[in-house]
């Protein structure tokens, strides 16, 4: 009896993954590309850039949905919803791995609920001051804030994001005390460094090298490990204050028990389609660099950020707006 129920057991779980292929094939539905923000941000463009990748790959139809709320956690919660076929997926962000401490209950789980598919890109971020900050370098920014404590303030975007707590991470490795100023958007924010109102931001490098180039912006240092590329004349925070790195980063998942042939096919897919010159040049005119890991390697990458993230969230005394 144990014998033949196992063996109608493993029957019906090869027919189910010999089904597979013919789930990603669904011509009659959209393969769908959850976004938890608005349109227009980085984050939806990343997915707009991998959609007509996995529409090559798949023969079918891709479209990207905009869920924007509660830090994308709105959109996460759905595919962590959806059925595990491969047709719902998340295009998430360094926030995936920060809500994780952020939030003291999320209706999911950022670990357990998904498959990992690719890491798709890494966004440096780059601090800047107003010009008539008296400071030049990330070394004479640390001794005048050391001297005057609680005299410089940084411009928030948004309280939680990887933006804020990439400035409270600086605060905590260079043990200064720089005042936060929050504000609802990246815009206004930005407005306010650039009239002179807020001396300090840590911003995406495609919101400010137009003002660096232009002079209305002093660049005193990226948050890369190493130097970038566009601004060789920039030294990495991290020349001055060692170990310290915070960079924005963009991922595709799934639903949680996907299939492992509909993941390897979704993770060839984008690791074949983030090798194209034509992908890697819209990715980098985002201010990123596009990037690929295997689905276990994201899955470890995704699992180091969530350790990493709550130690600055704990300092930060951050809460959810």
């Amino acid at each position: 009896m144990w014998n033949r129920r196992r063996l109608i057991q493993t029957g019906m779980a090869a027919g189910m993954l010999a089904q597979a292929p013919a789930l990603l094939a669904q011509a009659n539905a959209p393969l769908r590309i959850l976004v938890g923000a608005t349109s227009g941000g980085t984050t939806d463009t990343m997915a707009r850039i991998v959609s007509p990748v996995l529409s090559a790959a798949l023969g079918r139809a891709v479209v990207v949905d905009n869920r924007p709320g509660a830090a994308g956690n709105l959109a996460a919660e759905a595919v962590a919803r959806a059925a595990p076929d491969g047709n719902t997926l998340l295009m998430s962000y360094t926030s995936h791995a920060i809500n994780a401490s952020l939030y003291p209950q999320l209706p999911f789980d950022p670990v357990r609920d998904f498959t990992p598919l690719a890491l798709v890109a890494s966004s440096p971020s780059i601090l800047v001051a107003h010009p008539r900050v008296p400071v030049k370098n990330v070394a004479e920014l640390v001794t005048l804030a050391r001297q005057q404590p609680g005299r410089l303030n940084f411009a928030i975007g948004g309280l939680g994001s990887s933006l804020h707590l990439a400035g409270d991470a600086f605060k905590m490795k260079a043990k200064v005390f720089i005042v936060n100023i929050p504000y609802r958007g990246t815009a206004p924010a930005l407005q306010d460094v650039l009239a002179g109102q807020v001396e300090l931001m840590f911003a995406a490098v495609g919101n400010v090298q137009a003002h660096i180039r232009a002079g209305k912006l002093r660049a005193l240092g990226v948050t890369s490990p190493k130097r970038l590329p566009m601004f060789p004349d920039v030294p990495a925070i991290a020349e001055t204050l060692p170990g310290y790195e915070s960079s924005a980063w963009f991922g595709l998942f799934g639903p949680a028990r996907m299939p492992a042939d509909i993941t390897q096919r979704l993770a060839e897919a984008l690791r074949v389609g983030l090798q194209s010159p034509e992908v890697r040049r819209r990715i980098e005119q985002e201010g990123a660099q596009p990037m690929h890991q295997s689905p276990e390697e994201f899955a470890r990458f995704v699992q180091a950020e969530i350790v990493r993230w709550r130690e600055v969230v704990v300092y930060s005394g951050a809460k959810p707006e």
